[in-house]
């Protein structure tokens, strides 16, 4: 059992008779009236987000989970398709089940979350952001040097991210996985 004071990013639980995984936290002490914890939760069968209130000192189902490093192979537009990187197995999930399927590219390592009591992955946690290439976006035109104007790009997996005027096709840029956005041009 597990309190509002163990709740963090990644935190996976049973509520409603369903595993959700903590997105957002809030530690909220108002100045009248007992603390609470306002969270956004990610059911991890359906891919639904729950905001939802606790308070403080109430009890939490947790679910014990194991992190195993996978290997992305392929899309068959079904499932995403993983290999474990230490035994070779290979298992399969929908496309709910992961945070930003768009931005994954074929033989990115993630870490899959796994359910110790059934070993059911219930999520995919990829690194902090990903270096992609951009496959097309408009040229930009000299003297468009708007304060953080931006434009829309398509990258190597079909995601499109917004990035500024600069950047051409062909050039490779860090997103962060996170948020979907652009963080950088990556020098080769």
């Amino acid at each position: 059992m597990a309190t509002t004071s163990d709740i963090r990013n990644g935190l996976c639980i049973k509520y409603n008779n369903d595993i959700y995984k903590i997105i957002e936290f809030l530690h909220v002490k108002p100045g009248k009236g007992p603390a609470f914890v306002r969270t956004k939760m990610k059911s991890v069968t359906s891919g639904k987000v729950l905001d939802n209130t606790f308070s403080a000192g109430h009890k939490l189902e947790d679910v014990r989970v194991e992190t195993h490093k996978f290997q992305f192979l392929y899309n068959d537009g079904e499932y995403y398709h993983f290999m474990n990187t230490e035994d070779y197995t290979q298992i399969q999930l929908v496309e709910s089940a992961l945070d930003n399927p768009g931005l994954m590219k074929e033989g990115e390592v993630v870490t899959v979350i796994i359910n110790s009591e059934d070993n059911m992955p219930l999520s995919v946690e990829m690194p902090a952001s990903v270096i992609l290439e951009v496959t097309a976006t408009e040229p930009g035109v000299k003297g468009n040097t708007a304060t953080n104007a931006t434009k829309p790009a398509t990258v190597e997996t079909g995601a499109t991210v917004n990035v500024p005027l600069f950047i051409n096709e062909g050039d490779k840029i860090k997103v962060e996985t996170d948020k979907g956005t652009y963080k950088e041009r990556v020098k080769e």
